[in-house]
């Protein structure tokens, strides 16, 4: 029989009963030292079956294995010490036997022969490896040989305690540059809060006072027992998310993938209810990844003092009676002062604001703050003098500064009771890369960042508003209320202005700027979904919005806070497109509100203007004005309405140079509106725009905006807006040329292949998005104005151009928005007879586009 394989079906049984344990609710910390106990087993029955025993040889566990933790499919890492390098060929033999049987049982081994000598040359030449050497194990073998090592790491020599510790900073600062705490698909061990800022700690502590584990550290005064407590109730619930990773991958898995994260939560127990079991689930683990944070942070610096004597170094600078700046650390005199004077807590951030020297809270301030914080009965919000000092905050040039370091410690939360509801809060969708507390707080400090003048090339109107609002605080208060709602059902906007309205009366603002907070919160989205998901241009568009803003101050309000929004949502949603188009309705939404009503405009005065100002430069050209009259006498008036005089030379000056009868592509060199602007002029015919769409999706080209049109004599003249996909203009000469290539030869042929799209990504795969049509009122009588959201799919715009030719509609133009895995396009459309959808049109296109959209592309 074959006994590896009787090993690994043995192992593959544990597994199962381990994971019935799990479901029982039998102790994680039972379940990873039972599955090492298993695992040492089968490694000395292993050992003696190969007759390892009769050589001069030690089997040690290092790593997490040296310390008898471990999950289903966690590395096995074995340290084979040999007395000397001079290992007998039967002993070479029978380790290689040994190797391979466990590999064929199911192990994931790491392993390494190495004599002392070697093994402590190369621990003090790679600190993970000494680290990994201090938790070393002794399994089977020669005792005497392991005594040995023992020791020898243990020497003073050997990593000095305040280099070890020098190393492992640097270590955890390289590995939090590398990742984000709240990443929305977290790894549990290397991200920041995560299971190896806790090892940090252990491991500091290993070192320096000998201590073979957390609880060891309450012995030398230096963790208090609630704060243990707090680091194992951490620890075990990581240790879960970890455990039930494993089991459903059925690999050593540290990434909570999307494609993983519902039959976590599931298995972990949680339920779909108000809130999603996955975002129910995610919410915890950032609550607890971001008390490993502080915990992590107070007691490294605790270690910092002990093991490096700095504090005394630190220059002292008094501040008030009360308190003290200890270098870059606040320090509080009196350790009775939080608890016999809460609003002292309040008054500590606002000595932060003042004091621009001030960067962190010295350890045990922090400490006196975190027992204040577990002491507090009632929020901080109902102590009037907590609000006095709140709103000296808040008014402070350097309030967002103390805020953040609020949020940081969940001072915040301490304060706003509705801020502690939205801690760890998230949205299991792509689009919101941040938990809801901490988006509002990277939205704060883009408001900070405005301000900065090293920002003024990449915000240059919002950093010339952020100095002209009236009270900078009341942006403030609105960005902090503008989410401060998710989760708990309803109209977000509308329920945050109620609690934004409540907190200014209670604070005692003026109901003047009452209101205004509570408009900006009730409106945070409307100037974002008007520029990327309306047609600006269009005077009516435009001019609602206007009605909405009021005046020219909620309207310098509402664009700073859009701007700040959009770029606390994920790294990827700002980019110069939208830039552009929330400038452009700034401003023409400035010159509604500064001439009052909006005056008709006379279509035809319009188009003389463009065709005067394009003619101009195009006569400067050399270009002959017959010429000129020839080919515009074939385009409609809406040619010149929907696009710039430099547009429209630029596209005549190509024209009159081209053969007619072929296709024509261009694509612009200088960016228009934060994108590259795609020309496209051929005979018009069948599932063009489709055809465009899928040639560009298959170049993984993003479109944002399309002007669909055709001349009096039936030819395209279609305008696209196209960028890359990290947001960027086409800018390389060999991309541009591939692209028109593409188009040009798939313009050109005559008939039409089926399209062929790319693959969907993993990272999509896990999400449904239910396609809804949506019709909007609209000023025109000649046209319709519809809403698409559907899942992001490969050839999705190719799929809603196949609908449109088949239901004998005309798109005129269209707004494409992608938020993470939704698409949220606007489309304005006609009928072939130029007339508006009606009803039954309307019924017929929207289940044409739910059917299509959920199957492959109609042939």
């Amino acid at each position: 029989m074959n006994t590896a394989l009787v090993a690994k079906n043995t192992l593959i049984e544990f597994n199962q009963r381990l994971l019935e344990q799990f479901t029982a609710n039998e102790p994680i910390t039972d379940l990873v030292q039972q599955r090492c106990q298993f695992v040492d087993d089968l490694l000395k029955q292993s050992w003696l079956k190969f007759d390892l025993n009769n050589h001069h040889i030690s089997l040690i566990a290092v790593g997490g294995y040296g310390r008898g933790e471990l999950h289903p499919h966690s590395d096995i890492d074995l340290l084979l010490l040999t007395q000397s390098d001079s290992v007998s060929q039967q002993a070479k033999d029978a380790i290689s036997q040994f190797i391979t049987y466990l590999w064929d049982s199911g192990l994931e081994l790491g392993h390494s022969v190495r004599t002392i000598k070697e093994t402590l040359e190369q621990g003090q030449l790679d600190i993970t490896t000494a680290t990994n050497l201090l938790e070393a194990r002794l399994l089977i073998g020669q005792e005497a040989l392991f005594d040995e090592l023992y020791d020898a790491i243990r020497q003073e020599d050997f990593w000095p305690s305040d280099t070890f510790f020098l190393g492992k900073i640097e270590e955890q600062h390289q590995r939090h540059l590398r990742a984000n705490a709240f990443d929305l698909e977290p790894n549990l061990k290397s991200c920041p809060g995560g299971l190896r800022d806790i090892q940090t700690v252990a491991w500091v502590a290993m070192r320096h006072f000998d201590a073979a584990s957390l609880s060891e550290l309450v012995a030398h005064d230096f963790l208090e027992p609630v704060e243990l407590t707090e680091f194992l109730e951490c620890q075990d619930f990581l240790w879960q998310l970890r455990f039930c990773l494993h089991m459903i991958s059925g690999r050593n898995e540290n990434r909570l993938l999307f494609d993983l994260q519902r039959q976590v939560a599931s298995m972990m127990g949680f339920e779909d209810g108000t809130q999603l079991a996955v975002e129910q689930m995610m919410k915890r683990y950032y609550r607890t990844v971001r008390r490993v944070m502080e915990l992590n942070e107070m007691l490294l610096q605790l270690f910092k003092r002990a093991t490096l004597s700095l504090s005394s170094s630190l220059t002292i600078y008094p501040i008030n009676d009360k308190y003290q700046r200890r270098g870059r650390y606040i320090e509080v005199l009196d350790d009775q002062l939080f608890e016999q004077q809460p609003e002292q807590i309040l008054n500590l951030f606002l000595l932060v604001a003042k004091n621009s020297n001030v960067r962190r809270i010295y350890a045990p301030t922090l400490r006196l703050l975190r027992q204040a914080r577990r002491r507090l009965k009632d929020p901080l919000q109902d102590n009037p003098e907590c609000r006095k000092y709140f709103m000296a905050i808040l008014k402070h040039p350097r309030g967002i500064a103390a805020l953040s370091l609020m949020h940081k410690h969940g001072i915040l939360s301490s304060y706003l009771p509705a801020w502690r509801k939205i801690e760890g809060q998230m949205q299991f969708d792509l689009f919101h890369a941040y938990t809801v507390d901490e988006h509002t707080h990277r939205l704060l400090l883009n408001i900070e960042r405005f301000a900065q003048p090293d920002q003024k090339d990449e915000f240059p109107l919002g950093a010339i508003l952020i100095n002209q609002l009236p009270k900078k605080g009341l942006l403030v208060l609105g960005a902090i209320f503008h989410d401060i709602a998710k989760g708990r059902g309803g109209d977000h906007s509308k329920l945050g202005a109620t609690d934004a309205l409540d907190f200014c009366k209670l604070h005692g603002l003026s109901d003047h700027d009452g209101r205004l907070v509570a408009w900006l919160v009730e409106n945070h989205l409307v100037m974002s979904v008007t520029a990327q998901r309306r047609d600006i241009s269009d005077p009516e568009v435009v001019a609602v919005f206007a009605d909405r803003v009021q005046d020219a101050v909620h309207l310098s309000y509402l664009y700073c806070l859009t701007v700040a929004d959009i770029c606390a949502t994920n790294h990827k949603a700002w980019n110069n497109w939208k830039g552009s188009l929330l400038r452009d309705l700034y401003f023409a939404t400035q010159r509604v509100l500064s001439r009052g009503k909006e005056k008709p405009i006379d279509v035809a005065d319009r188009v003389l203007e463009i065709q005067q100002k394009a003619q101009k430069e195009l006569l400067r050209r050399g270009v002959k004005q017959k010429a000129i009259n020839e080919l515009w006498s074939r385009f409609k008036d809406d040619y010149f309405l929907r696009h710039q005089p430099n547009q429209v030379s630029w596209h005549t000056e190509a024209l009159l140079k081209h053969d007619k009868q072929k296709p024509l592509v261009l694509i612009s060199k200088h960016t228009t509106r934060g994108g590259s602007e795609l020309f496209v002029y051929a005979k018009d015919k069948p599932k063009l725009f489709a055809t465009v769409m899928t040639v560009l999706d298959n170049k993984n080209i993003n479109v944002h905006d399309a002007n669909i049109m055709t001349s009096n004599d039936d030819f395209a003249l279609d305008t696209f807006v196209i960028l890359e996909q990290d947001g960027e203009p086409i800018s390389q000469l060999s991309r541009i040329q591939s692209i028109k290539k593409s188009l040009e030869k798939r313009l050109a042929t005559q008939k039409s292949k089926p399209p062929k799209f790319r693959k969907m990504s993993r990272i999509m795969k896990p999400f449904k998005v239910r396609t809804q049509v949506s019709f909007l009122p609209g000023a025109k009588h000649d046209t319709s104005m519809m809403e698409l959201i559907a899942l992001d799919t490969p050839g999705l715009l190719a799929k809603v151009g196949d609908v449109l030719y088949r239901c004998d509609i005309t798109l005129l133009s269209a707004k494409i928005t992608t938020i993470g895995e939704r698409a949220e396009d606007f489309f304005i459309l006609q009928t072939a007879q130029g007339q508006a959808l009606n009803e039954a049109q309307q019924t017929q296109l929207s289940e044409a586009l739910s059917e299509a959209l959920t199957q492959p592309l109609h042939q």
